[in-house]
């Protein structure tokens, strides 16, 4: 602990000296720091691997066999936690080192420029873009937020074009946060234009491409606030505990939109149908992990397993 707690602060402060500025699409600095590995090791103490699981392993190797192929895959997934990156990297290490490693994930500003943040995020493969639900913040930056996330479109496009890509996005556009009412955590409803646009720019790379519904719990070791906050320099809470991580079989968009009578309703169809998928595996891991229940929450749809054992 006290070497992480070193390492991070030693990194805040050198960028505090000389601030990193991320590029639209960011690769993982890993020399002459590793800042993959400082990422690894700060969030691994954090999770509970004894009540920890992964669902349906088996389909992450059927995307590694994909990307050798020199097709795309791309993870419609919710979001909990900053650490998501790393729980998704953690629970993969031993059985998927490769996708552990190379995943692109679709990041929103304020992990880019928070400094606790960024020495994390600096460890990742990024695509950089401004969400929706922070681009009215300042309205004197509307303009060139948009501009940004258009070149981190152009960026994305050209990724996809060459194939041998896994690329990570939440559809919400924001972490999950609990019901006000009953404090129950659950999957943000997915934004059907977010869908629907990273499926169109998979479509058009000229590349096979597919698309798998993914779902993270892991929101009790570092959850965000519990309103949406407008400000950089949230408080950091984090604790020990179980995490999970499931993928579903691909989704493919004909086969659920086939009776659709018109584009926009097809465009709901198919994000409903990843939603409810994220659901149904992030139900299954609640009970696995919440109720104590372990591998036996698996069903025929979902396979739990602890593949690091």
């Amino acid at each position: 602990m006290l070497s992480n707690m070193m390492d991070l602060f030693d990194r805040v402060l050198l960028d505090e000296e000389n601030p990193f500025t991320f590029q639209p699409y960011h690769k993982a600095i890993r020399e002459p720091f590793d800042y993959y590995t400082f990422g690894q090791n700060y969030i691994r103490p954090l999770v509970d691997f004894r009540n920890s699981y992964v669902g349906n392993i088996s389909v992450f190797s059927d995307m590694e066999k994909q990307l050798r192929q020199g097709h795309n895959v791309v993870l419609m997934s919710n979001h909990q936690t900053e650490a998501d990156p790393a729980v998704i990297a953690l629970s993969l290490e031993r059985s998927n080192p490769w996708i552990s490693e190379n995943i692109v994930y679709v990041a929103g500003d304020r992990v880019l420029t928070d400094p606790l943040c960024k020495p994390f995020s600096m460890g990742r493969n990024l695509l950089c873009v401004y969400s929706k639900k922070h681009m009215n913040d300042f309205p004197e930056l509307i303009e060139m937020k948009r501009r940004a996330n258009t070149r981190s479109l152009k960026e994305m496009a050209l990724l996809l074009r060459g194939g041998s890509h896994i690329i990570w996005i939440a559809p919400s556009g924001g972490r999950d946060r609990p019901d006000p009412l009953t404090g129950e955590w659950h999957p943000a409803p997915f934004d059907a234009s977010a869908v629907d646009n990273m499926r169109r720019l998979l479509e058009h790379s000229g590349v096979p491409g597919h698309i798998y519904p993914l779902s993270l719990l892991c929101y009790e070791i570092m959850p965000p606030p519990q309103q949406i906050e407008k400000e950089i320099g949230e408080q950091r809470v984090i604790s020990f505990h179980g995490v999970g991580l499931s993928v579903a079989e691909e989704i493919k968009y004909g086969d659920v939109t086939a009776q659709s009578r018109n584009a926009d309703e097809a465009r709901g169809t198919f994000s409903e149908a990843l939603y409810n998928s994220v659901v149904d595996q992030y139900n299954v891991l609640k009970s696995a992990i919440f109720r104590d229940r372990g591998a036996v929450s698996s069903n025929p749809a979902i396979s739990l397993s602890q593949p690091w054992r």
